[in-house]
């Protein structure tokens, strides 16, 4: 079992619930710090965007944050060079779209995300039946592939989806793309799902705006994870302050 599987799997035992917030790399100038921020405040893991230029599953919040992250000459290599100097004793995931795997070469890909500190990624473009050479490559540098569990899954596929996921389940909350919503849609549904087809930590993630919202979930999932909102306020220019103010109400309200 590799690091970031078994550092969630701890959480969950010691009975927390799992905070995972997600950056969007090279958004600011302080987005390492904005990080650090995020940890400080009690996340168990942290999520990276790579951002790409056509990135198919984020809603217009995340879409802005990329653009504007990638006008501001972020690549591939710079944010393995920004990653390398983070000092945070919590996993982190690469959130990213194969495209960018593939033109940098899949195993110096996941030999780069390893040295640079990741312990896994999400690839929501990569589906089972394709995702062999990234996982294979993967697994030769020890980092976890993260897979998703939409709510129109078939109960049979989300099984098999749930025992070939490494690290945590990603339980997707609506049939959308990533932002603000007004309830849970179908994630108390497919968390079930997963859960039928293994014992994995699960988090929701898409739709969840607000502490209430953080609460809700957990109440029938491990964990949660938090993008949208966050990113944001980072737009809005709030900083590692706010970072850490927004977070710190997260981890309050699923203590």
């Amino acid at each position: 079992m590799n690091r970031l599987e078994q550092h969630l799997r701890d959480v969950r035992t010691s009975g927390r619930k799992i905070l995972i917030p997600y950056f969007v790399a090279g958004l600011t100038d302080d987005w390492l710090e904005c990080v650090r921020a995020a940890v400080h405040a009690g996340a168990d893991a942290v999520e990276i965007g790579l951002p790409f230029s056509d990135p198919i599953m984020d809603g217009v919040v995340i879409q802005t944050a990329g653009t504007a992250s990638l006008e501001r000459g972020t690549t591939f290599t710079s944010i393995m060079n920004d990653v390398s100097k983070l000092d945070v004793d919590v996993p982190l995931v690469a959130m990213t779209y194969f495209n960018v795997l593939h033109r940098a070469g899949i195993a110096r890909a996941a030999g780069e995300l390893r040295s640079a500190g990741f312990a896994g990624s999400i690839v929501p473009d990569l589906p089972l039946e394709e995702m062999a050479p990234w996982r294979n490559q993967s697994n030769e540098e020890e980092l976890d592939l993260v897979l998703m569990v939409a709510p129109s899954t078939p109960d049979d596929r989300a099984i098999e989806i749930a025992k070939a996921t490494q690290g945590f389940a990603y339980a997707a909350a609506r049939m959308a793309v990533t932002g603000k919503a007004t309830n849970e849609g179908g994630a108390r549904d497919v968390v079930r799902k997963i859960q039928r087809g293994s014992d994995v930590p699960v988090c929701v993630g898409i739709g969840v705006s607000t502490p209430d919202d953080a609460r809700d979930v957990v109440s029938f999932a491990d964990g949660v994870i938090v993008g949208s909102a966050l990113v944001q306020r980072l737009l809005d220019g709030e900083g590692p302050e706010g970072v850490e103010a927004f977070v710190s109400s997260l981890r309050t309200a699923i203590n």
